[in-house]
């Protein structure tokens, strides 16, 4: 059986790549086959963005920053990640109101609506 693939990715040339996982010794960084930066181990579960796509791309780095990854997990997939700015944006808003880590409200399906200081009256 041939070993696994995982993908990586370099976030200024918006390009992904599938390599073997990385083993207990393979401690040096992977460099970008097209502008030698070292690559980002991303996971197996990871579907790039087209690489036009700017603003699925700079929502990927952000995601990456905050250290969110895309591992498969025993039975299921890496679970939910927003792929809009606006999603985002949401998320960190309520991680900023409820004072949750960012790694945490990134990764929320839905995040709880908050609760309005006073009754909206219909007119």
């Amino acid at each position: 059986m041939p070993p696994a693939k995982t993908s990586y990715v370099c976030l200024p040339c918006r390009a992904s790549y599938k390599q073997r996982r990385p083993g207990r010794h393979d401690l040096a960084d992977r460099p970008c086959p097209r502008c030698a930066r070292p690559l980002i181990h991303v996971g197996a579960a990871f579907a790039p963005p087209r690489r036009r796509d700017k603003a699925a791309w700079r929502t990927l780095s952000l995601l990456l920053q905050a250290g969110i990854r895309f591992h498969m997990g025993c039975t299921d997939g890496p679970g939910y990640r927003p792929r809009t700015m606006g999603e985002v944006r949401e998320r960190l808003t309520y991680a900023r109101h409820h004072e949750v880590p960012a790694e945490q409200a990134l990764v929320l399906r839905e995040p709880p609506q908050r609760k309005r200081s006073r009754p909206v009256i219909p007119r």
